[in-house]
Parts: C-alpha cells; sequence; structure tokens
C-alpha cells in the first residue's frame, strides 16, 4: 500500500507580474493633451511637496482634479508617470550636451579653457534639472527603482558615446572603447556633484563645478599621456 505523500516544505515561487512601466497612449487632441501635461506637473510638484515613496495616482488624481479614470487612461501606475519625466528630463540634459558639442565644448587650447568650457556645461545642465518639476526626486527614482534605472542607462551610454565620437574627433589618441567607459564614469561624477547642489543649495554650486571640471579634465589629460 503506497504511503500517502507529504506535502513539499519547499513553497512553490509565484512569479511576480510585471510592471508595466510605459505609457499606455500619447493624447491626439488639444483637450487630451493638456490633461497628460496636468498630470505629469501636478506629478513633479508632488515630488517636491512629499517625497518620492509618498507620491500615489490617487494624490496626483485629487491635486488635479482628475478622475482615476482619466489619469489611468495613459498612465497604468505611478512609475509610468515617473518614467515620462525621466525620458524627458534625460532628453533635456542629453541635448544640452549634444549642443555644447555642436558648438565646439571640446575645442579649447590649453587646460584652464577646457576647464571653464566643462564648468559651463554642467551649469547648463544643472539649471535644466533645477528648473525642471520634482528634479532631484526625478534623478532619485532614475537611480533607485530597478525597473526605471534603463532610462537614465539609455540616457547615458547614448551621450558616452557622443562624447568618445567627438574626442576622437578632435585628436584624442585613446581608444573609443576607452573614451566612452572614462564618458560614462566622468557623467557619474558630474550628477553626483549636481545632485550635491541641488540638495544642499547654500552650496557655492558654482565652485563645485568648477572642482568637477578639474578632475575630469585632469583625468582625460593622463588618459591621453
Amino acid at each position: 500500500m503506497s504511503r500517502p505523500k507529504r506535502p513539499s516544505s519547499r513553497k512553490k515561487e509565484r512569479s511576480q507580474p510585471e510592471v508595466v512601466t510605459t505609457t499606455k497612449q500619447h493624447p491626439q487632441q488639444a483637450r487630451a493633451q493638456d490633461t497628460f501635461e496636468l498630470i505629469l506637473e501636478t506629478a513633479g510638484n508632488l515630488l517636491d511637496e512629499v517625497g518620492l515613496e509618498k507620491l500615489s495616482t490617487n494624490l496626483i488624481c485629487r491635486k488635479a482634479g482628475l478622475s482615476p479614470p482619466a489619469l489611468y487612461r495613459y498612465f497604468p501606475n505611478k512609475y509610468a508617470i515617473l518614467r515620462e519625466l525621466g525620458e524627458r528630463l534625460m532628453t533635456l540634459q542629453d541635448e544640452a550636451v549634444i549642443e555644447w558639442l555642436e558648438e565646439g565644448g571640446l575645442n579649447t587650447d590649453n587646460f584652464d579653457d577646457a576647464v571653464a568650457s566643462n564648468v559651463r556645461l554642467q551649469e547648463r545642465v544643472n539649471e535644466i534639472t533645477r528648473r525642471f518639476p520634482g528634479n532631484i526626486y526625478v534623478l532619485r527614482a532614475l537611480r533607485a527603482i530597478p525597473i526605471l534605472r534603463e532610462v537614465r542607462l539609455a540616457s547615458s551610454d547614448m551621450v558616452a558615446e557622443k562624447i568618445a565620437d567627438a574626442m576622437i574627433a578632435s585628436g584624442h589618441t585613446a581608444s573609443r572603447e576607452r573614451l566612452i567607459a572614462t564618458a560614462r564614469l566622468t557623467t557619474e561624477i558630474a550628477y553626483s556633484a549636481m545632485e550635491m547642489v541641488l540638495e544642499e543649495p547654500d552650496r557655492d554650486a558654482h565652485q563645485v563645478c568648477v572642482d568637477v571640471a578639474r578632475m575630469i579634465m585632469t583625468h582625460y589629460a593622463h588618459l591621453a599621456d
């Protein structure tokens, strides 16, 4: 007579549902566009008021005077809203870097000129970020929430390749692979400095940019050697 099977002591792992972070649809009509932008603006302003953890779709709806169905027509959850905000901020920052490259930001005659040019770029990106609703919290979301990190990483990869190619075109002798890796590293350093001046407004923001620029330019100079 066969013995009854004992229940397994191991609990079966249930697959976790994937969290969708993409926008359901982008509005076409003017009224719908206004609602879409209202949701994003309200979310950004609420981030400044309550922070990242307390942000919720219900809170956004109450603050914006919208019904939940009006929000869910475009965004399945708050992470999709954060992603849209993050992509917009990254695009603005990326455009500033590309514009700086096209303006000849790398075409400098000496170390001090290179530092000054890099400071101009950092201050431009810092100001873009400072004016963006929910600025520091959007940056934190892209860094801390795993399902949103790809937004920041994709931006960093693209910018690093643009910088590397521009440096090669300007005569830098290091390999493209090395320059891309270095651009990624220096971008992270610049981001850390940005977070410092945004979180601590009493600091001398210009001096922070100067100090970071000197570190970055020194590293690139040694890389060339």
